[in-house]
């Protein structure tokens, strides 16, 4: 909150505060500030000040002034309504397109690190680092640093696809849920996000049409776009991506058709939506007739049953490739992930790994594999799974009596709450009390104004929050 008794002023506390959220993309390009005197009213100060710190924001470049119309976040990378990331026209009955994608995605990626309190914060993405505190991720890096081994495998490259240890790790793991790959066809990378990178940057050009389901992650959409590809939306529903959509892309004419379809088949972020058996034989049936790639990214398999249905199991990595990693339930800041693909495949995405990191580091991912292979790993998901079960009950509770709505079944880490009111404005509303939510519109391509917030479950079992969330809300 602004104070009175800083060596600041209220115009620079102030100022600084849009900034800050700007530069962070708190505030996405094209977002309207409140007005002056609603801005007034919110923080308690005059319009005067108010205008002043506006005005500070001009000279910064960051926002921009439009007569009649108010101060509005400067968007350096606007489109035309009509085309798509890559200014080429989308097929006739492609959903409509409200705002471009975000150019800058480094800033967008930025976000996910803001904090801007000591509180448990509902927008976070992973897990709090107490729920992931565990005795036995020490001990497996003192097992693999006290051998011989940690000397000579620290004094030269390790593997190109990866240790061969956890590859026969994985191997075991994902033969637990009919994913057949052998551990010489999986490559290991710097988390799931690189995995995805180097799927895109062996399969793709820039221009390419990717079908990327929506609601889903901002990251990818951002990271996509910064590629240049172009981003085709298909909905996402209870059973699966909306086939009909998807139909009328690979419809499209020669140059339009989508390469790549990128899905999160299993508790699907940020719905939770799981892919039932009938929609995904659907799914590779288009595939196989409109001949393009899917990843599948499968980086919430920790907190799902065994016998979800995955696109990969069902497809034998003939057009799936298999992505995954440990961040969400390990540790986020070991960075390992890994991909899965056919024979014929692999050899061609180990060729971009190797272009763009060489290896991997060894350490972390013999500590992982001794994890799997002691059942330590296991047992650690089952604890985490039954936590967050409580969690979930809980959270869920808490929502409806604040007046929410759940626009999906509760399931896994995330819920996807309606909440009745816009949720781009109840952002930075809230971010004045210290919280931090994620807005619906974070996980559109386009960022359309919406009435949706994503919560983690595991940190939104807090009733302070709901009340100051209840609050907030009934006085937009």
């Amino acid at each position: 909150m602004l104070t009175r008794t800083s060596t600041q002023s209220l115009t620079s506390q102030l100022a600084d505060r849009f900034a800050e959220r700007i530069r962070n993309r708190l505030m996405a390009p094209g977002a309207r500030l409140p007005s002056v005197r609603e801005c007034a009213r919110q923080q308690g100060v005059s319009p005067h000040t108010v205008v002043a710190a506006y005005d500070q924001l001009l000279a910064q470049g960051l926002v921009e002034a439009r007569r009649q119309k108010g101060f509005y976040v400067r968007d350096s990378a606007a489109t035309g309504p009509a085309a798509d990331a890559a200014g080429l026209p989308l097929p006739a009955s492609t959903p409509s397109i409200q705002q471009p994608v975000p150019a800058d995605a480094s800033a967008l990626i930025r976000g996910m690190f803001y904090r801007p309190s000591d509180k448990p914060q509902p927008g976070m993405g992973v897990f709090p680092p107490d729920w992931l505190e565990a005795t036995f991720m020490p001990a497996a890096v003192r097992k693999v640093t006290g051998t011989k081994a940690l000397q000579e495998f620290s004094l030269q490259y390790g593997e190109p696809a990866g240790d061969s240890g956890l590859r026969r790790s994985l191997a075991t793991k994902l033969a637990s849920i009919n994913v057949p790959a052998g551990p010489e066809q999986i490559v290991t990378t710097v988390g799931a996000t690189h995995a995805l990178d180097i799927v895109s940057r062996t399969l793709l050009r820039a221009g390419d049409p990717v079908m990327v389901e929506e609601p889903g992650w901002a990251l990818e959409f951002a990271r996509l776009e910064s590629l240049g590809m172009r981003i085709l939306p298909v909905p996402r529903r209870a059973d699966g991506p909306d086939l009909d959509v998807m139909e009328r892309y690979c419809s499209a004419g020669d140059g339009h058709k989508p390469k790549l379809f990128v899905s999160v088949s299993v508790l699907h972020n940020p719905t939770g939506y799981s892919l039932t058996p009938g929609s995904a034989h659907r799914v590779l049936q288009l595939a196989n007739r409109h001949d393009f790639h899917i990843v599948e990214d499968d980086t919430y398999s920790h907190l799902a049953p065994e016998h979800a249905t995955r696109l990969s199991s069902l497809d034998g990595l003939q057009r799936t490739i298999y992505v995954s990693g440990f961040a969400k339930i390990l540790a986020p800041n070991w960075r390992i992930g890994f991909l899965a693909a056919s024979p014929s495949m692999v050899g061609r995405l180990l060729e971009t790994k190797l272009i763009a990191t060489l290896t991997t580091p060894s350490l972390f991912e013999r500590a992982l594999s001794w994890c799997i292979d002691q059942g330590q790993l296991r047992r650690h998901a089952e604890r985490i799974r039954l936590r967050l079960d409580g969690a979930r009950g809980r959270t869920v509770k808490l929502a409806l009596s604040a007046g929410c709505t759940l626009a999906s079944e509760p399931a896994g880490l995330f819920g996807w709450v309606d909440t009745g009111v816009d949720t781009d404005a109840l952002t930075q509303r809230m971010l004045d009390q210290g919280y931090l939510i994620a807005p619906g519109s974070l996980f559109h391509a386009r960022r359309p104004p919406t009435t949706l917030m994503r919560i983690n479950f595991a940190t939104a079992q807090d009733a302070t929050f709901w009340k100051v969330f209840a609050r907030v809300r009934d006085r937009l």
